[in-house]
């Protein structure tokens, strides 16, 4: 499995040499880029085809690869959303990330699929949020990016049959999970949850958790908190998963380059994990 890591890992206002140069010496393999809205670093909205040419091409210069592309803009249009325009934002927003990732040669892109609030019950996020990914499966096809649904705290598919079934009511080989090691922890056990979506995941993000915290504040750097890493580790190789494990946690308050380095080195006591147990 390839080492990768987030560009939320870095402060914001890190300029995307200083993402790819910090993670190179820290000794990645991929970078995971960000879709904004207009005016941040890297892919917006408003980049065009040419630039994020550019973009692959100052990766490659490092020697990086960039396999995933995610986004924090569906928070803010979800899919699930009672307002057609908000929702048509949404679908928007994912055909960029579709369109971006065709033309940089990325192979998944991440999906939140909604939220369940007070105004927005359950039955109605499930479908809603299926029929407009079922609008954007289209183009998802056409150009073979996966669309990678996110576990993440929206209080929506809980549990790993449940994930299954949603995937697999959307028919479409190009529909897949972006499965979160840490999200897991709150409600559930990670290696259940990689043996029940099998190869139904596409991309796999780690984190870790505290589950003596139990709320947001509880997601710690990688080994401080409590997932059984070599059974994470264990239930990959199970269902022969050997792409890339990307790293996304919150920058340090102090020192960019310090985070990297210590995520990539937890990272290769996470794979090594495993070795260790079976010798």
């Amino acid at each position: 499995m390839l080492k990768g890591i987030n560009q939320w890992c870095y402060p914001e206002g890190t300029s995307l040499e200083e993402v790819f140069e910090y993670s190179k010496e820290a000794g990645f393999d991929a970078i995971e880029l960000n879709l904004y809205d207009s005016g941040g670093i890297g892919l917006t909205m408003d980049t065009t085809p040419g630039e994020a040419d550019a973009i692959v091409k100052l990766a490659l210069s490092y020697g990086l690869q960039l396999r995933s592309l995610s986004t924090g803009l569906l928070w803010q249009s979800p899919l699930s959303s009672a307002n057609e325009n908000v929702r048509e934002q949404g679908r928007k927003i994912i055909l960029k990330q579709i369109e971006l990732a065709s033309v940089m040669g990325i192979d998944t892109v991440l999906v939140v699929p909604g939220s369940v609030t007070q105004d927005v019950s359950y039955d109605d996020c499930y479908k809603r949020s299926q029929d407009e990914l079922k609008k954007v499966l289209d183009e998802a096809e056409k150009r073979q990016v996966t669309i990678g649904i996110e576990n993440v705290w929206n209080k929506f598919l809980l549990s790993p049959l449940e994930m299954a079934r949603y995937i697999d009511e959307l028919n479409s080989e190009y529909a897949k999970v972006y499965f979160d090691v840490g999200n897991v922890l709150q409600f559930g056990f990670p290696e259940q949850w990689i043996r029940i979506l099998g190869k139904r995941i596409s991309k796999v993000h780690v984190k870790d958790f505290s589950t003596k915290v139990g709320n947001i504040t509880g997601f710690v750097p990688l080994l401080a908190g409590d997932v059984n890493w070599s059974a994470v580790v264990e239930a990959l190789e199970e269902i022969g998963y050997d792409d890339v494990i990307t790293a996304e946690l919150s920058p340090y308050a102090i020192g960019p380059k310090q985070l990297p380095i210590d995520t990539a080195r937890h990272m290769e006591v996470i794979l090594a994990s495993q070795s260790k147990v079976k010798n």
